[in-house]
């Protein structure tokens, strides 16, 4: 959400052209970065894990939130471990549902290749087959899983926000085009800032920052919007430190598998904090 927020703050630094690239399925978000038809992003660590093993050209700048998703599932799953043996749903393979809970299975032992079986189905389609019970679980994000809190379908194994480990790393990095950081600098800064800065907009006026996204366009659901930005810790990217949030999953995808990289290889590859080391001081609490 801080992305969307920070439109104004945008044009507040400078960018005359502020524009928001979307794709179908979160996987053409990050080729869409890793070309240079985007040059600055907030995503989710564990697909830009995979991009920056494979290659591309991609480098993450900052940590932006933590606390955005909550694992659903019926009443044979308790706990993580429970899925082995079961069918899970995410909207693609190699998306941002995908890795995230590829990382949580391997956190607990389980290779997220062998021992669950994955299947793609459409955000909507994967409420109705959870709660006709013929799959076992699902991972939505925000605002979806509001749906299923309204009809009490499934129940939550794991909330990101409160949970350990998942709630002391960041879910979401802000990360650019590595040829648009190297080459433009200032202006990669100035981007940071923004997003940073409506961070903590989402944070300390959560009424203000869910008209803003609503009058943007960016959603029809004010009331969702409004729930989305209290739950969710925006202001404290502070608190955390990115580099651990890249050493923990990448360590977990290493270690099934996933990445050929070490941990260490992708923060020497794929990490910049200068401009975040920089604007901690700037931007005091």
């Amino acid at each position: 959400m801080p992305q969307y927020v920070a439109k104004e703050l945008l044009r507040g630094e400078g960018f005359t052209n502020v524009e928001y690239l979307e794709r179908e399925g979160s996987v053409g978000n990050y080729e869409a970065l890793a070309s240079g038809e985007a040059q600055i992003s907030m995503t989710f660590v564990t697909p830009l894990l995979t991009r920056i093993d494979a290659g591309d050209p991609v480098v993450m700048l900052a940590g932006g939130h933590v606390g955005c998703f909550e694992l659903y599932a019926t009443d044979r799953v308790r706990t993580i471990r429970d899925l082995k043996g079961k069918t899970v749903a995410v909207h693609e393979l190699g998306g941002t549902e995908h890795l995230f809970l590829a990382s949580m299975l391997a956190y607990v032992g389980l290779n997220p290749r062998d021992d669950v079986t994955w299947v793609t189905y459409s955000p909507r389609d994967s409420i109705r087959l959870l709660a006709e019970k013929k799959i076992d679980a699902f991972l939505p994000f925000p605002t979806v899983n509001y749906e299923l809190r309204e009809k009490k379908i499934g129940h939550v194994v794991v909330n990101s926000a409160l949970d350990r480990p998942w709630s002391q790393y960041f879910c979401c990095m802000i990360s650019g085009n590595k040829e648009f950081v190297q080459k433009y600098p200032v202006a990669t800064k100035r981007a940071v800032r923004a997003i940073l800065k409506a961070a903590d907009l989402c944070a300390s006026a959560p009424d203000r920052a869910a008209q803003l996204l609503v009058d943007g366009g960016f959603s029809n659901r004010a009331d969702y919007v409004r729930k989305l930005l209290r739950e969710i810790p925006y202001g404290r990217w502070r608190d955390y430190q990115p580099e651990d949030t890249v050493r923990f999953y990448a360590l977990r995808l290493h270690e099934v598998g996933m990445i050929k990289s070490s941990p260490q290889q992708i923060i020497a590859q794929g990490t910049d904090w200068r401009f975040l080391n920089e604007l901690k001081k700037e931007l005091k609490a």
